[in-house]
C-alpha cells in the first residue's frame, strides 16, 4: 500500500513546489543577476569621474538600490489581498498595485532593456573574440606589431550561433545556464581585477587625477560633462537589479515561505548589495590605477601584449560563453512575448500557430514552427545589424543603465511602497521620496542625452561595415 503524500510537505501556501532556500541562496541568485559585462567598463568610468566622484558615484548609486530594493521585498511580502494571488513577475506586482500607466512604463522599460541587452551582448561578444584573435597575433608576431583585426566578421559569427540558439523553444529552462554564467561573470571580473593589479606593480604608474580626464588636456570642458553623465549611466547600469528581485523571490530555490520570507530577502539584498559594491569599487579603482586617463571602455581590451597571454585569451573566451547563454535569457522572454501577442490577435493564423513535430537523435521531439524561425531569425539579424552599426561599448551601456534605472529600481518602487503604506500626499516622506524619485529622474535623463550624444559623434567619426 503506498502512502498518500501530504501536500504540505512538497507545496507552498500558493500552490507552488516548496522552497527551501535561505538568504544565502538568494543572495548568490543576486550576485549573478548583477554582476556581468557592466563590470568590465568601470575602469573607464572612473576615468570619467576620477578618485573622488568615481567611488563616490558607485556608493551613491549602490545605497540607492539597496534601498528600493528593501522596498520591492517589503511590498512583494505577501499575495495580493484582493485576488489572493502571490506575484512571481516585477509587473505583476506593478500590475496589482499601481494604474495602467506604470504597467505601460513598467512593460516598455523591461522588454526595452531586454532588446536593448541582446543588442549590447551581442556587440560585447563581438569584442571579446576579436580580442582573442588579436593577443593571437602579438603572440606570434611580437609587442609591437601592427594587429587591427575588425570587430564586425566576430559579431556575426555571434550572431550566427543565437539564429541557431533561438530556435530552441526551451533554451531559457536549461538549469545549468545560471550556474556556467556565474562561473563565466566571476571569472572574467577576477581576472581583469587581478591583471590590473599585476600591471600596477610592474611600476609604469599611469596619469590619473582627482577628477578623472583633465580639461584642456584630455577633453574640453562641454566633453567633461557629457562624459560624466555618460559614466554615471554605466554605472546605472552595472547597478540594475532591484527588478529581478521578486523573480528570485518567487524562485522554487530561493526563499522559503512564511513569516521570515520578508526578513530574508531583506538580508539577502544587503548582502548581495555588499560584496557587488566592494567588487565594483574594487574594479574601478584598479582599472583606473592601471590605465589612468586613458583606460579603456572594456578593461579587457587594454591587456592584448600582456605576457601571460593565455589568460586573456581565456577570460574572452568566459564572457563570450556568458554572453551566448546571456543573450538567450534576455531574448527568450521577449520572444515569446511577441509570439502571445500574435497568437491572440490572429488566433486562426496557421502560419502564427501550427507546429510540425519532428525528431532529433538524441534530443527528442522539437515542434518547428515557420513563424518562429522567420520572426526569430529577424530578430537575431536586426539585433547583430544594429551591434555593428553601432559598435560603441560605454555608450550603448549608458544608454541601457539611463533607461532602465530610473523607472524599474527608483519611481516604481517607491511608488508601490506610497501605495502600500497609505503615505499621505505632501507629509514628510512623501517629499522625501518625491525628491528622491526627481533626482535619480535628471540623472538618467542627463545620462541618456550623454549616451545618445556619444552614439551619434562616435557613428560619425566611424564607418559602418568598415
Amino acid at each position: 500500500m503506498v502512502e498518500a503524500r501530504d501536500p504540505a510537505v512538497n507545496f507552498d501556501e500558493d500552490g507552488h513546489p516548496k522552497r527551501e532556500g535561505t538568504w544565502l541562496t538568494a543572495s548568490a541568485h543576486i550576485i549573478t543577476a548583477v554582476i556581468g559585462s557592466g563590470v568590465l567598463s568601470l575602469g573607464w568610468t572612473m576615468a570619467q569621474l576620477g578618485w573622488i566622484a568615481g567611488p563616490a558615484s558607485m556608493l551613491m548609486f549602490a545605497l540607492i538600490t539597496w534601498f528600493t530594493s528593501i522596498l520591492v521585498a517589503d511590498s512583494n511580502k505577501s499575495p495580493d489581498p484582493i485576488t489572493g494571488k502571490r506575484n512571481y513577475k516585477y509587473m505583476d506586482l506593478v500590475n496589482a498595485n499601481l494604474g495602467r500607466a506604470e504597467v505601460i512604463l513598467c512593460g516598455l522599460s523591461q522588454y526595452g532593456n531586454l532588446v536593448g541587452a541582446t543588442i549590447g551582448y551581442t556587440l560585447t561578444s563581438g569584442i571579446s573574440m576579436a580580442e582573442v584573435a588579436k593577443t593571437n597575433c602579438f603572440q606570434k608576431y611580437g609587442h609591437d606589431a601592427e594587429c587591427h583585426i575588425s570587430n564586425n566578421p566576430y559579431i556575426i559569427i555571434f550572431g550566427c550561433i543565437q539564429l541557431i540558439l533561438s530556435q530552441t523553444p526551451i533554451f531559457h529552462k536549461l538549469s545549468f545556464l545560471s550556474i556556467l554564467a556565474a562561473i563565466m561573470s566571476f571569472s572574467y571580473s577576477s581576472i581583469a581585477v587581478a591583471l590590473s593589479i599585476s600591471k600596477i606593480a610592474e611600476g609604469n604608474h599611469a596619469r590619473t587625477s582627482l577628477t578623472g580626464l583633465t580639461v584642456g588636456v584630455d577633453v574640453t570642458s562641454e566633453e567633461k560633462v557629457w562624459k560624466i553623465f555618460q559614466a554615471l549611466g554605466n554605472i546605472a547600469f552595472a547597478y540594475a537589479f532591484s527588478m529581478v528581485l521578486v523573480e528570485i523571490q518567487a524562485s522554487q530555490d530561493t526563499i522559503k515561505s512564511g513569516p521570515s520570507k520578508t526578513k530574508a530577502m531583506q538580508k539577502a539584498t544587503t548582502v548581495a548589495a555588499s560584496i557587488t559594491t566592494i567588487f565594483y569599487i574594487l574594479s574601478g579603482v584598479t582599472g583606473y590605477a592601471a590605465f589612468g586617463n586613458n583606460a579603456p571602455g572594456d578593461i579587457l581590451t587594454g591587456f592584448e601584449s600582456h605576457k601571460l597571454f593565455w589568460i586573456i585569451i581565456f577570460a574572452n573566451v568566459c564572457v563570450v560563453v556568458h554572453l551566448i547563454g546571456a543573450f538567450q535569457v534576455f531574448a527568450q522572454p521577449f520572444f515569446q512575448f511577441v509570439e502571445k501577442k500574435c497568437a491572440d490577435k490572429w488566433p486562426e493564423s496557421g502560419f502564427i500557430k501550427a507546429t510540425y513535430p519532428i525528431h532529433i537523435p538524441m534530443f527528442g521531439n522539437y515542434d518547428f514552427s515557420f513563424f518562429r524561425l522567420v520572426w526569430r531569425s529577424i530578430y537575431v539579424i536586426m539585433a547583430t545589424s544594429v551591434a555593428v552599426i553601432l559598435p560603441f561599448f560605454n555608450d550603448i551601456l549608458g544608454l541601457l543603465g539611463a533607461i532602465v534605472f530610473w523607472p524599474l529600481t527608483v519611481f516604481i518602487p517607491i511608488q508601490i511602497h506610497i501605495k502600500q503604506r497609505m503615505i499621505p500626499r505632501f507629509s514628510f516622506t512623501w517629499i522625501c521620496f518625491q525628491i528622491l524619485s526627481l533626482t535619480c529622474l535628471t540623472i538618467s535623463l542627463a545620462a541618456a542625452a550623454a549616451s545618445v550624444r556619444g552614439l551619434v559623434v562616435s557613428f560619425k567619426a566611424n564607418r559602418p561595415f568598415h
